[in-house]
């Protein structure tokens, strides 16, 4: 993972609504969640929500996809593992860290 997608995965997630956001979709799992069922969930206004979700968009922490007249959206588990990864490449001393390793749970 590139620099410039960490700082930008580093600031989206720097908001206590788009933490939010990111954890609960990670619960979710693959499969994603409706935006109304996160902004009820939440506590959140419809715009606020927007907003946040765009910006997670733009990190590409999250991906939409429509599925009717909904927008289901996932928490993209390769780009927080590119994340933690990035994060942890150079602890232990450089050597395999284990806490980069994509749980079985949320392979596709």
């Amino acid at each position: 993972m590139d620099s410039n997608r960490v700082v930008r995965a580093l600031g989206a997630l720097a908001h206590e609504s788009r933490l939010a956001i990111f954890r609960l979709l990670v619960i979710a799992g693959p499969d994603g969640m409706a935006a109304g069922e996160i902004a009820q969930q939440l506590a959140l206004s419809p715009s606020s929500l927007s907003f946040h979700l765009k910006d997670l968009s733009h990190a590409e922490l999250v991906t939409p996809r429509q599925d009717g007249r909904f927008i289901i959206y996932s928490a993209n588990f390769d780009a927080m593992t590119g994340l933690i990864g990035f994060l942890t490449e150079n602890c232990c001393a450089g050597a395999p860290c284990a806490a980069s390793d994509l749980p079985d749970c949320c392979k596709k």
